[in-house]
């Protein structure tokens, strides 16, 4: 009777634990909340999705910058940049046909899921596969997310588990001094 009880026990936490877990995804509207630490300095960054065929627009809005930046959906398919613009050069920027924003493509993430590693920035990430304790949470809910460490420096980052929008949800120890982690996600109706 004791190890029944156990059991139950253990799978009602179970259930709780895995309906916690949180997969945020991109729509049309959909406002991302980020806090920022840039060379020493902390500052809150929202970005909204424009979604459409050929491209994905993000309006960043932060400290009196307002900006909209522009990514190819060849980029969002096969991109392998990653461009940390903060949006203060041009009301709107055009990324490169190869670069993307708060997000990796979706080939670097297929690759990473087949090969537990992809390239990016011409730098190796490889997944962690170590039981992660800092992952990102939303309300009380964590991130379904995959943490992977940049083989030539200590640069690490969490991908939204999402192969059609695989957001950086957090980065740390980027040698550029940007860091970022995903703090809310609010989609919002036109």
């Amino acid at each position: 009777m004791k190890n029944i009880i156990t059991a139950f026990l253990f799978l009602i936490f179970y259930q709780t634990g895995v309906a916690q877990s949180y997969i945020p995804t991109i729509k049309n509207n959909t406002v991302l909340h980020y806090v920022c630490k840039l060379h020493g300095q902390t500052r809150t960054l929202s970005l909204r999705a424009q979604t459409s065929e050929d491209k994905l627009t993000f309006k960043l809005e932060t400290r009196g910058v307002k900006s909209s930046i522009v990514m190819l959906g060849e980029a969002v398919k096969n991109g392998n940049a990653l461009s940390f613009n903060q949006g203060e050069y041009a009301p709107e920027l055009h990324l490169k046909p190869t670069e993307t924003f708060f997000m990796i493509s979706q080939s670097a993430y297929g690759d990473l899921l087949k090969n537990s590693s992809f390239l990016y920035n011409n730098t190796q990430y490889v997944l962690d596969k170590n039981q992660d304790k800092n992952g990102v949470f939303i309300e009380g809910k964590l991130i379904d997310a995959l943490h992977v460490i940049a083989q030539i420096d200590q640069t690490e980052m969490w991908i939204v588990k999402n192969p059609q929008f695989p957001l950086i949800c957090k980065i740390t120890k980027n040698p550029l001094g940007i860091n970022f982690t995903l703090v809310g996600v609010v989609d919002q109706v036109n």
